[in-house]
């Protein structure tokens, strides 16, 4: 029997588990569980965190908004922060923020203005004198993407906005409406049936409007963002420079609207919670009735004056919360049980269903998760089944209808051979949840490692998509991501739907990747739990990847970010032969393991935590932070107890500056942080 890990490993894992999905959700739009199950991920760490403060971490994903960007988008620092909402998950804790409200308000009569929440991506809009200048994704709330030149392909987007003051931001979300997503997922299921009918692999087939309307955005080809019918809500301004004064929320909807941007009809302005939850409750009834996906609605005080009073948490608003629907349940005929395999091996079960029209779509697929989810809830082929749409993300079985299971039904069992022409041996450990793939050669894990290694998170590789990757290794051209650097133009030629500048291009390209950055290459070789932030520390630390290879378990965990889950990985990842032959590729075809530059600034700041807050005259937001850490110090977004200085520019946020009184950290101006970096003391 496994042992219940100690509160300190549990965190570790949480805190792995939530930015893998973080990065998989935020990241590359293709989450792997529902929106119920990663809340309560959250909730648990969250709750392990406040009774442990001993374990505190600044830098865990419980304080994080969105995920770091991780894909080559030029990086946009939000001058006004993107936060993020709190959730409440049924009636009672919607009620229960209520009554904070009224308490942080000393009863004063409040007016709520209630929202429907978009299931879509979160966006910052800039126009300049009238002119659309700069768009940005949310990204972890201080620095997003800059998306400019696909969201100047959105119908309903003004160009231009004539009456606009000198600058104006406009936050909203991009959104796909359910029929543009159908036109899309039919389009792709043709071209699939093709595929299958030419004996080659099929593409992936999206899941939902949201993470099709995701992924439309962040195409490079704006034109190919353009083919995808994209459309816009807009709900909240940013930074305003010449406009008008405002003395509630739904001022600044009605001023959006007389901007000529599109602002949701069914925004309703209400004076009780009760009201609130009659709005909350319709909205959920209804739900199917729009044109576009809502997993909930929002919920806002309306008067900017309370707001200012409410403030903020380290990661939220006071005065906002998001009621999130309950998700959606049916029954269907479960017909069949499978598993896929990903990069790392992992085998996945997954339910095949008769049809069901469940949160707003048609499934036929849902996930068991793993072995021990299908033993747990016996589920089994020919059973009627209970399936659930959490969060109008991924499907899955929650349970059989016993009453309704045949007479002569017997257990489902787990494959033991994994299902690749190499037919390896399935293995699951005593001590974790997963069954895996460890057959190196397995072809279901190659093409998957090779698709990540060129995705915009990793080398960034242009052109080498899927198609492309399973054409390749149909082929025999690639058995790992180190073939790559040696194919050629003459190769490339003999597949199918290649000209000769497609195959020029994508040479190059894989050429060109050589010199990426080593965080990239790090985050490229798809290393489980090692992601972006994790790759970047490391990369500073140790300077090269052979440092990295040779150091131990217990160097790679002393590393601030990493941890001993992470490092354990890693450490297991560069013990096998089979992926230290891959670096040996990657060496001979000149990759660059690169030595990342290290500071020459003094280290005054060695174990001290600086918060900059508002503006600066001679440092950007970003420069001041990289000021801080050139010296050794770290820069986090938000003010903990662990906090060395809060450093005030001019408009700061009133939550940091909040807590920091409340905290007794010290406060300096910019002088003052100039002293600062120079001494690593504080000012007399």
């Amino acid at each position: 029997m496994a042992r219940t890990p100690t509160p300190k490993k549990r965190i570790e894992q949480l805190r792995a588990q939530i930015r893998e999905h973080n990065e998989l959700y935020y990241g590359t739009d293709n989450p792997s569980i529902s929106d119920a199950e990663y809340d309560q991920m959250v909730r648990e760490l969250r709750d392990l965190e406040a009774e442990h403060p001993e374990l505190a971490d600044e830098s865990s994903p419980s304080e994080a908004v969105g995920a770091a960007t991780i894909t080559t988008f030029d990086p946009v620092v939000h001058r006004v922060p993107m936060t993020s909402l709190d959730n409440a998950m049924d009636e009672s804790e919607l009620r229960a923020w209520g009554e904070r409200v009224a308490k942080g308000l000393e009863g004063e009569a409040v007016q709520f203005v209630c929202e429907l929440k978009i299931d879509g991506l979160a966006i910052s809009i800039r126009y300049e004198n009238g002119v659309m200048v700069q768009a940005a994704t949310r990204g972890d709330g201080k620095v997003g993407e800059d998306v400019t030149a696909n969201v100047a392909t959105i119908k309903s987007l003004p160009a231009t906005a004539t009456k606009a003051p000198e600058v104006v931001e406009v936050r909203g979300e991009i959104y796909m409406s359910i029929a543009a997503f159908e036109k899309l997922k039919a389009d792709r299921e043709a071209e699939n049936l093709e595929r299958i009918k030419n004996g080659r692999a099929t593409l992936a087939v999206p899941v939902n409007p949201r993470n099709a309307g995701a992924g439309s955005l962040r195409q490079k080809d704006p034109t190919i963002t353009a083919q995808r019918d994209l459309s816009l809500w807009s709900y909240q301004l940013g930074e305003v420079v010449g406009g008008p004064a405002f003395t509630s929320h739904h001022e600044t909807l009605e001023f959006l609207k007389s901007l000529g941007f599109p602002v949701n009809p069914e925004i309703r302005i209400v004076d009780s919670i009760d009201a609130v939850m009659q709005f909350c409750h319709s909205w959920q009834e209804r739900r199917h009735e729009l044109p576009y996906e809502i997993d909930g609605a929002v919920v806002k005080v309306d008067n900017l004056e309370q707001r200012e009073r409410l403030g903020f948490t380290s990661r939220a608003p006071r005065w906002a919360i998001a009621f999130k629907f309950p998700p959606e349940e049916k029954h269907t005929i479960l017909k069949d049980i499978q598993i896929s395999v990903g990069r790392t091996g992992r085998v996945t079960p997954f339910a095949v269903l008769d049809t069901v029209f469940v949160g707003g779509s048609n499934v036929t697929m849902a996930t068991l998760h793993n072995r021990d989810q299908v033993a747990a809830k016996d589920v089994r082929p020919g059973d009627t089944v209970v399936v659930r749409k959490a969060g109008d993300v991924i499907p899955e079985v929650v349970g059989p209808v016993l009453a309704k299971r045949p007479k002569k039904s017997e257990p489902w069992e787990f494959p033991t051979t994994c299902p690749c022409p190499v037919k390896s041996t399935l293995v699951k450990l005593d001590d974790q949840a997963d069954t895996r793939c460890i057959e190196p050669s397995c072809p279901f894990q190659r093409d998957q490692r090779i698709i990540y290694f060129a995705s915009r998170g990793g080398m960034d590789i242009e052109g080498l998509g899927e198609r492309t990757v399973f054409a390749l290794s149909d082929a025999g051209l690639v058995a790992d991501v180190g073939d790559l650097y040696s194919l050629t133009v003459e190769q490339l030629l003999t597949l199918e739907g290649f000209a000769d500048k497609g195959a020029q291009n994508l040479v190059a390209g894989i050429q060109a990747s050589r010199t990426k950055p080593l965080p990239k290459l790090l985050t490229a070789l798809g290393i489980k739990h090692l992601g972006p932030a994790a790759s970047e520390s490391l990369s500073a630390h140790f300077g090269t990847l052979d440092a990295i290879v040779a150091a131990t378990e217990e160097e790679l965990s002393s590393v601030d970010g990493v941890g001993g889950v992470i490092a354990a990985s890693i450490a297991k990842w560069f013990a096998q032969p089979e992926n230290i032959a891959i670096i040996e590729k990657l060496r001979a075809a000149g990759v660059d393991f690169g030595r990342v530059e290290i500071s020459t600034e003094p280290q005054t700041l060695v174990g001290k935590a600086v918060v900059v807050t508002g503006t600066l005259a001679n440092y950007s937001r970003e420069e001041a932070e990289q000021a801080i850490k050139r010296r050794g110090g770290k820069s986090p977004g938000s003010v903990s107890a662990k906090t060395f200085a809060v450093v005030l520019g001019e408009s700061p946020g009133a939550s940091k500056v909040t807590k920091a009184e409340q905290l007794k950290i010290p406060v300096l101006d910019e002088a003052g942080f100039e002293i600062l970096l120079a001494t690593g003391e504080l000012p007399n």
